[in-house]
């Protein structure tokens, strides 16, 4: 039995704004495996109940690590519910949600991406001390405009990059730290010198307009097919999306690209491929897919913007190019030869041993919201 007189484990409830495995879905992941198995016994995960699971839920996961996860009524500021229709369907969900804020009794509120941010002046209200926001996303001014007044409800904003941080309005910038995302360590690094012939590239994100698929594939015909791309990922349910099956049709070389979509997780096409893409038409927040090439020791080809600056070293363990920039990116790839890639890639792992792992990930958690 634990000693009577050892200090109550902190009790977090996180409110999360999707039931999913992509970039912030994952960073929850992680934020549940910083905790001590004390905390994880008390703490509640809360995900939205707005939307469908995803193809592999997020839920499953956080049971599978002993984790309680309820799906509640979430207000999530979703873009599509900026209407007066939705926002009083929103604040409804607010009002009950405070009651049940109130029936848990957290010691800490965490808002897991700026989505949930409705729900800050909520546990405020409900009698919660510590709210806390973690800030995934690079915040508009017309962002700002909504999300700043909600986030004045928190007295610790958490960025995930520096770019992240500097495009909070100013006062919230004085609230605001920066803690980089991890990757799991892998079981085994397969070298790059164990690789021959061309060179294989890689690109896994939701197939969403701004996500550069376009760009990649214009480059990759420009740059004459030069080696072979694999595509994972698939269309987002909602919003902007790119075909890219039909993309591909249409280049000088289809056979030159393989396109997968959904799968479980990439750990096993990264051991096959030599180098990322990550081909943001616009800045990424962080850009989590990169250090996951890292901690392989794969370099990353990244558009120069946002969180990747935070990440890729130009000409160490990664090259960078123009945002949107077709030609700057095929001259990018035709570019690349093995062994450069080879020695990209050792950088990439060094990297990754000093700034990305999950040791250091929870130590710099831990320390920012105060448990």
């Amino acid at each position: 039995m634990p000693d009577a007189s050892s200090p109550r484990p902190t009790r977090i409830v996180f409110v999360h704004s999707s039931d999913e495995h992509y970039g912030a879905d994952r960073i929850l992941l992680d934020l549940a495996q910083a905790l001590t198995p004390q905390e994880l016994a008390v703490a509640e995960f809360w995900l939205p109940t707005d939307v469908e699971h995803g193809e592999r839920p997020l839920c499953r996961s956080l049971e599978a690590l002993g984790a309680t996860v309820r799906h509640v009524d979430v207000p999530v500021l979703r873009r599509a519910y900026r209407t007066p229709a939705r926002l009083a369907w929103l604040a409804r969900r607010a009002m009950r949600l405070r009651r049940l804020v109130r029936t848990a009794a957290p010691d800490v509120v965490y808002c897991t991406t700026s989505a949930v941010l409705p729900v800050a002046p909520v546990a405020r209200a409900a009698g919660v001390r510590r709210v806390v926001c973690h800030v995934q996303e690079l915040w508009s001014r017309s962002d700002a405009a909504v999300l700043g007044p909600l986030a004045l409800a928190c007295g610790r904003l958490l960025a995930i990059s520096g770019p992240v941080r500097d495009a909070l309005p100013a006062r919230l910038q004085r609230r605001a730290c920066v803690v980089l995302n991890a990757s799991a360590e892998p079981d085994r690094v397969v070298p790059l010198r164990e690789h021959r012939g061309p060179l294989r590239f890689l690109v896994a994100s939701r197939w969403n307009a701004w996500k550069g698929h376009r760009t990649l594939l214009a480059a990759w015909d420009r740059a004459g097919c030069p080696g072979h791309l694999t595509v994972l990922g698939g269309p987002p349910p909602s919003g902007d999306r790119v075909d890219v099956p039909a993309l591909v049709r249409e280049l000088g070389d289809p056979g030159s690209v393989s396109v997968v979509g959904e799968v479980d997780g990439i750990a096993e096409h990264l051991d096959a491929t030599d180098v990322m893409v990550v081909p943001s038409d616009q800045p990424e927040p962080f850009g989590l897919v990169a250090i996951e090439a890292f901690a392989r020791g794969r370099p990353v080809v990244a558009s120069r913007g946002g969180g990747l600056a935070d990440v890729v070293t130009e000409g160490t363990d990664g090259w960078t190019y123009p945002l949107g920039d077709a030609d700057a990116l095929a001259e990018v790839l035709a570019g690349l030869s093995r062994p450069v890639v080879e020695a990209a890639g050792g950088a990439a792992r060094s990297a990754y041993e000093r700034r990305f792992t999950p040791r250091r990930y929870a130590a710099d958690w831990r320390a920012a919201v105060g448990v």
